[in-house]
């Protein structure tokens, strides 16, 4: 993708943490994550699932770990996938410390509701023992009691007064390999919480709106969330959270690394949303390319415009272009320059095969 100087974000800086083989914070790509909705006991669709998530351009799973055969299971599915897995630990500190020892990344904790300061010491052990980095999870909806009966309710003062209240817990333990969120359901107080948390904390900051909602409203909330604080320069690795496939999960994380220039993965399909002045189907051409390119890893830019308005100028930006022409002469561009017309029968299957000859010459 071809980053214009207005579009360069300067990311503050933060400690570099790892989560397996994936670094968190630093320098590192902002990572993209999701999480297993499978029973974790079912330990062939937990792989199932995690392989699909794999092949959409997760970076780093987490699996619900509830119960101790949740945790044993763990084991095997370590042994079978490439992700680092990140296990969702709530309040019972040994499933934490059967997670650390069956192969687990990083643990998703929150110190405060793990119990003593003696346990919390154990989990630290575990962590430090198998090599697996923490992740201080907070959420408006699980806020400790004593802090709800300060602030009255979930605010930012109150998500950042016990991520720091937190942070003491691991580092008076001598612990610092982790990672913070301070999610709501909010936008409003999400973002703000993370403002104020980037400000007092150099540690890497995990970015989401948790319980977004469905793919549509969800993708949406999630991305003037998630977007606005990765424009500021906050954010070291995101989740999207959809009532939806996980791999939403990933696609959608993905859509907004890519349109703010971050990171770019699969075909970037810049098209119009179609008036009468259309030469051919674009809604249609859309969805039809969408699915028959969804198998491209690789970043490469193309442009469908239905008219000439937009079409050439857009066509000259993108590494492939198809511009809209009267009588079923579109014209399809290469490298911003005309290459062949292209009847309307003709162009998914003209695009599809330039894309691929495309992405072979890249390689």
């Amino acid at each position: 993708m071809h980053i214009r100087p207005h579009r360069i974000i300067k990311r503050r800086k933060t400690r570099k943490i790892n989560v397996g083989n994936i670094s968190v914070g630093g320098d590192s790509q902002i990572s993209v994550q999701s999480m297993t909705n499978t029973l974790t006991t079912d330990i062939k669709s937990t792989i199932k699932q995690i392989q699909n998530l794999a092949n959409a351009g997760a970076d780093i799973v987490r699996v619900s770990c509830p119960d101790e055969n949740s945790t044993n299971s763990l084991k095997e599915i370590v042994r079978e996938v490439e992700l680092p897995i990140v296990a969702d630990i709530h309040f019972h500190y040994k499933r934490a410390i059967e997670a650390a020892e069956m192969g687990a990344s990083c643990l998703r904790i929150n110190p405060g509701n793990i119990g003593s300061n003696d346990r919390i010491l154990e989990v630290v052990k575990a962590a430090k023992d198998n090599n697996c980095s923490i992740r201080i999870g907070v959420n408006a909806g699980s806020l400790d009691k004593s802090i709800l009966e300060k602030y009255k309710e979930p605010c930012p003062e109150a998500l950042v007064e016990s991520a720091k209240k937190n942070i003491k817990l691991l580092e008076d333990n001598d612990f610092f390999n982790f990672k913070i969120s301070v999610k709501s359901s909010d936008i409003f107080l999400t973002v703000k919480a993370y403002q104020q948390l980037s400000k007092d904390c150099d540690y890497p900051l995990h970015l989401g709106v948790t319980e977004a909602g469905g793919l549509f409203s969800g993708s949406i909330k999630s991305s003037i969330g998630i977007g606005q604080l990765l424009m500021e320069g906050i954010g070291d690795t995101i989740r999207v959270s959809l009532s939806s496939d996980p791999v939403d999960e990933v696609k959608a994380g993905f859509e907004i690394l890519k349109s703010l220039g971050i990171r770019s993965r699969g075909v970037n399909i810049i098209s119009c949303p179609s008036c009468a002045r259309q030469a051919f189907p674009v809604i249609e051409t859309v969805k039809k390319l969408e699915e028959k390119l969804s198998h491209i890893k690789e970043p490469i830019d193309l442009s469908i415009i239905g008219c000439v308005v937009n079409g050439p100028g857009e066509a000259a930006q993108t590494e492939i272009g198809l511009t809209g022409g009267g009588q079923d002469n579109n014209l399809l561009y290469l490298s911003g320059l005309p290459h062949t017309k292209v009847a309307n029968s003709q162009i998914i299957d003209k695009v599809v095969e330039m894309v691929e000859k495309k992405i072979k010459e890249k390689n």
